[in-house]
């Protein structure tokens, strides 16, 4: 399972770097408020819907790696760090450029939590 948990971990170091790319921004923008110029909003939006996603992501990935196939999760992790990646730069340079990314990540975790919810199944008697 390292494997698993080094895509956990670099998952959350991604969403750490989309955290400081909002700091950057935020400079031009007085806390509270959350709306400013346009690139600090992308930033932000790119940020809280990251969080949004590694809520279903972490432990889709980790069930899945458990109970289904370690090589699978990892290659499936690494789909879904990149697609984040492709809808970060897609978002930053224009919010119509985020659509694959986003569709990129949700499929990969589509295809990660209904893997382990078979896997579950699969290996329902062993884990009783």
């Amino acid at each position: 399972m390292q494997p698993v948990t080094l895509i956990i971990l670099l998952s959350l170091l991604q969403y750490w770097i989309f955290s400081l790319l909002v700091a950057r921004y935020r400079t031009k923008v007085l806390a509270p408020a959350i709306t400013g110029p346009p690139e600090f909003e992308r930033a932000l939006r790119i940020q809280v819907n990251t969080h949004e996603r590694l809520i279903v992501f972490i432990p889709s990935v980790w069930l899945f790696g458990a109970l289904v196939s370690v090589p699978w999760a990892t290659g499936l992790g690494v789909a879904f760090l990149l697609a984040r990646t492709l809808y970060a730069i897609g978002y930053l340079r224009s919010p119509g450029k985020r659509t694959l990314g986003s569709w990129l990540s949700f499929t990969v975790e589509l295809a990660l939590l209904a893997g382990a919810l078979i896997g579950l199944g699969l290996n329902w008697n062993m884990l009783s």
